[in-house]
């Protein structure tokens, strides 16, 4: 390394750094060459310049895009269904109206519950979704959403959900959320959904939960008409989820999924959508004599009646080889939860008078 002349003074010497140049260096030039001006004629030397790299700001249209993307990992319909059982099981645990501030806690936090637990569902199966027709254009096959963006959004609202239902309500309500969490995506998403047959029965418990939760929020307790309730949502699923399962068996053979109606035949998958329909509305009857007006059970009847009217057509079609037609059951069944938890909205107004 060079000495600088100027700096030895007293029989001392001091090496040059960088530091003492008032130009920067060139391309191609050492610390010790002198020093050059870039402007000088004749240097020879080029100046680097900063290249502008210019920042563009998402449009209003991508926000909302965007937006509808983080929204769509909620699955906004099923969440939906879950309130729609959640409200009428707080205003019968009451016995009158149930107070606002709790209900408004319940059903926001019990949306995030539910939305975070979809969030993870679709982060675990972004594998099988790109495989599925019925799934292909979700945000993470169709990358609207990163994956691991869709994983923290469900830890968020993982988080957000427990803290609301932690603060407001009570230890059995908040436990109770976190295990619907827990054994969607756990137990159901990663295990029941990819290795039996019977994923749909068993997965029914975390759909049934909301009733629980709505009724330990109320009241800090479960009780039978509680587990009543649940028994019904439990049981109404199978007939549900089995007529979806067959208008999509394709999709899931393709995604290697064993879904009842993919490993059996429609007419096995007609048989058990008769059992659990006949079981379902068994259920619901169950519940008139606990308190219940004839205008719960009335409905329970009829409606189930209706229910199972469509679920042994559904299997006469199967057992004749026809055309099973299973969305009409499908969104019969829809109608059929619905009617029956207004009942019991309708039955604890009444009661409250």
């Amino acid at each position: 390394m060079s000495q600088s002349a100027a700096g030895r003074k007293g029989g001392t010497s001091r090496v040059s750094t960088l530091a003492d140049r008032s130009t920067p260096l060139m391309i191609g030039q050492t610390a010790d060459a002198p020093q050059v001006n870039a402007g000088d004629p004749g240097s020879g030397a080029v100046l680097l310049k900063p290249i502008a790299v210019p920042v563009t700001r998402p449009t209003p249209r991508e926000i909302r895009a965007r937006v509808r993307a983080y929204v769509t990992l909620t699955k906004p319909r099923i969440v939906e269904l879950l309130l729609v059982t959640t409200v009428p099981t707080m205003f019968l645990a009451a016995g009158r109206l149930p107070n606002l501030w709790l209900t408004l806690v319940v059903v926001v936090g019990g949306a995030l519950a539910a939305g975070a637990a979809n969030a993870f569902n679709c982060y675990i199966d972004r594998d099988i979704d790109q495989l599925m027709k019925r799934t292909s254009r979700r945000p993470l096959p169709t990358s609207s959403v990163e994956p691991r963006n869709a994983l923290f959004f469900g830890v968020v609202l993982t988080m957000v959900s427990l803290a609301l239902m932690g603060a407001f309500t009570n230890w059995l309500a908040t436990a109770l959320t976190a295990a619907a969490i827990a054994y969607y995506d756990l137990v159901y998403t990663l295990w029941l959904k990819r290795t039996t047959p019977q994923n749909t029965v068993w997965g029914g418990i975390c759909g049934a939960m909301p009733v629980l939760i709505g009724w330990a929020a109320v009241t800090g307790g479960l009780d039978v008409r509680a587990w009543l309730l649940f028994a019904v949502v439990f049981l109404w699923q199978p007939p549900h989820f089995y007529a979806l399962a067959i208008k999509f068996k394709d999709d899931y053979a393709r995604a290697g999924i064993p879904m009842l109606p993919v490993v059996a035949s429609t007419r096995r998958v007609g048989v058990e959508i008769v059992i659990y329909s006949w079981l379902t509305v068994a259920a619901s009857l169950a519940l008139w004599p606990f308190g219940m007006t004839p205008i719960y059970g009335l409905t329970a009847l009829g409606t189930g009646i209706a229910l199972i009217v469509e679920a042994h057509r559904l299997y006469g079609r199967a057992r004749r080889g026809e055309p099973i037609k299973p969305m009409r059951l499908f969104h019969w069944s829809t109608t059929y939860l619905t009617l029956v938890f207004v009942a019991v909205l309708v039955d604890a107004l009444i009661q409250a008078r």
